[in-house]
């Protein structure tokens, strides 16, 4: 009989005892492994008997459930069952949002986990740019090739990075979705793709693109890849965990190649024509067209069709097809601004000003737009009105550039031979004012963007403290520093340790004594807002049977923080070759927002251990 994977994850999950108990799950060939909080509570009979379970071994600090070659489908699902206890990166509702809007939503969750150090490269490309453009670096040296490759590497590479979150959204293997888009920045491929000789795949005609910096090949490939592996779990166990990467590459490399780049080059060829014949006929509609959708064809990859006429007009000293990008391109900059000066929300503000200035700076618009404006929605729409209108002002100014440059302040020297220089200029200014005004005033809802708490109300939503004091007087020391792994781990909570100088235990909370051990060495306290405390005096106590310890307290008694738990011989555990280590843990640490150890530190009972927020 077939194994139900669902079935059998949900199983161990409950077995193990639910998933606040697993505090991390991952596999091998052919095990689960997992680091449970208490090992205690595990019903390893149970596990041992169910349906697709060869046996289970406790080693080495893990959890582990042998399966066979069938683990990676047992793990997909106990995965996707600790997501679902938890926040995942789901849009929490899309039914009721129109097909852009879930597109935008999608594209922003997928930038979400790489926008730091996506605005930390481009602010480092900015003033690299600068440097050059000063004069205070060559582009012909050593050291300008070191550092371009540093600030660079992660734009040129960004469907690799992009790869990886795409994965996670749609449940597809992390590694293969890499693979994959490292074949399509692969050196040899885009060299194909500056070619001009016809390329064929097996008799199939193979149309190369420029990968190199896109997004949205990468995202449409992980999408259909995940489809993919879900057909491939029909495989026979035996084969499927090599087959499928290798059947998923095979497949999914050539099938973008020659789908995604015949497709987009097709698109922008038509609208490198169009635009090419719309100068000729109307400058200013022209203008208004590359000011305000410049952004949306880089988006889509759409651009690399007018970079090769860019070049070519290049070639004879001026290019009319970037005059309106210089608009277009501050106006986001500006909105951006306006976002980081607006918003109440801490964490945009701290992403929005660095990218804000990598765009005015150096053009480098990725960071504001991937992170901040286009999640929000009206500054990017606000952005592309401002550039379409300094876009008409550019297209009756004859605006261009005689090099090839990012349209940014850096880059403005490119711009100075344009025939009516101040039109260009009045139209930026517009393209400016018009994207930071209306942003300003009506394009920053906090509330808009998935995850954002705005500063004002911070302090209605924080959670509740629960002050932990010291169970014994002496000194505080790291968890990781307890002599003994099962503490030291984390596997049973977060905590801390005290190495005592006196024998008194003191409750470190007031509450309800859940837990005494007939030995006197632990005791586990409930608070009244179901903070669950152990204190656990010395390691591996427990051998000596109560020796040396004399309880004060019994399971179900209320005790108030500082009163007396137990009193010690500490003499005599030393003496019993024993550790007096304590260690105070919370054991439903996952259940509370956050765990923060006080730094080691001489300690009296009457001081804090640990501050729990709830």
């Amino acid at each position: 009989m077939a194994v139900n994977f669902k079935a059998l994850g949900d199983d161990i999950v409950d077995a193990v005892g639910g998933v606040g108990n697993i505090k991390s799950a991952r596999h091998c060939a052919t095990r689960l492994r997992m680091e449970l909080r208490d090992d205690s509570i595990a019903r390893t009979d149970v596990i041992k008997g169910l349906d697709g379970v060869l046996t289970v071994v406790q080693a080495g600090g893990q959890y582990q459930v042998v399966i066979g070659n069938d683990v990676p489908l047992v793990h997909a699902e106990i995965t996707e069952r600790l997501e679902g206890a938890g926040a995942t990166d789901e849009p929490s509702d899309n039914s009721g949002k129109n097909l852009l809007d879930r597109f935008i939503d999608l594209v922003s969750s997928i930038f979400h986990p790489i926008l730091w150090p996506l605005a930390g490269a481009g602010l480092f490309k900015a003033f690299l740019s600068m440097f050059v453009t000063f004069g205070w670096l060559s582009s012909e040296t050593t050291e300008y090739v070191v550092l371009n490759a540093a600030s660079d590497s992660l734009i040129y590479f960004l469907p690799v990075l992009l790869s990886i979150s795409a994965a996670k959204r749609f449940k597809a293997n992390q590694f293969t979705s890499m693979a994959i888009a490292g074949a399509l920045v692969y050196p040899s491929i885009v060299a194909l793709a500056s070619g001009t000789d016809p390329l064929t795949f097996f008799g199939i005609p193979l149309v190369v693109m420029n990968y190199t910096s896109s997004v949205i090949p990468i995202i449409v490939g992980v999408w259909v890849q995940s489809h993919l592996e879900k057909l491939l779990q029909r495989l026979p166990g035996a084969i499927r965990n090599f087959m499928t990467p290798l059947l998923v590459l095979l497949i999914m490399v050539p099938l973008i190649l020659l789908t995604v780049g015949p497709l987009t080059t097709i698109a922008a060829n038509g609208l490198a024509n169009g635009v090419t014949w719309l100068f000729e006929v109307a400058p200013w509609l022209a203008g208004a067209v590359m000011g305000g959708l410049w952004q949306v064809f880089v988006l889509f990859g759409l651009h690399w069709g007018l970079v090769p006429i860019i070049v070519l007009q290049l070639a004879d000293g001026y290019s009319i097809l970037t005059g309106p990008l210089l608009g277009a391109v501050l106006a986001q900059a500006a909105a951006t601004t306006a976002v980081a000066i607006r918003t109440k929300d801490a964490e945009t503000k701290k992403l929005a000003g660095p990218s804000a200035l990598s765009g005015w700076l150096a053009g480098i618009t990725e960071p504001a737009i991937y992170g901040v404006n286009l999640p929000r929605k009206l500054p990017f729409y606000f952005g592309i009105a401002g550039g379409a209108i300094g876009g008409i002002f550019a297209g009756i100014a004859g605006a261009g550039t005689t090099a090839f440059v990012f349209p940014s302040l850096i880059g403005i020297p490119a711009y100075l031979a344009t025939p009516n220089l101040p039109l260009l200029f009045i139209g930026v200014a517009i393209s400016v004012g018009l994207a930071f005004f209306l942003t300003l005033f009506w394009g920053v809802k906090d509330a808009d963007v998935a995850g954002a708490t705005p500063a004002a109300t911070v302090v209605a939503v924080a959670g509740t403290e629960v002050l932990v004091l010291s169970p014994m007087d002496g000194a505080l020391v790291a968890l990781s520093d307890v002599p003994d792994p099962v503490f030291s781990s984390g596997a049973m909570g977060t905590g801390v340790g005290v190495v005592p100088t006196s024998g008194t235990v003191y409750a470190p909370v007031s509450g309800t004594v859940i837990v005494t051990m007939d030995s006197g060495h632990a005791y586990g306290i409930r608070t009244a807002d179901g903070v669950e405390v152990l204190v656990h005096v010395g390691i591996d106590t427990v051998n000596l049977k109560g020796e040396g310890f004399t309880p004060k307290v019994s399971q179900g008694d209320t005790v108030t923080a500082g009163d007396v738990l137990a009193e010690v011989d500490l003499a005599a555990i030393k003496a019993a070759g024993y550790s007096t280590t304590t260690v105070v843990l919370i054991t439903n640490s996952a259940a509370q927002t956050e765990v923060l150890p006080v730094d080691p530190s001489a300690v009296s009972h009457a001081d804090t251990a640990l501050v729990v927020t709830h």
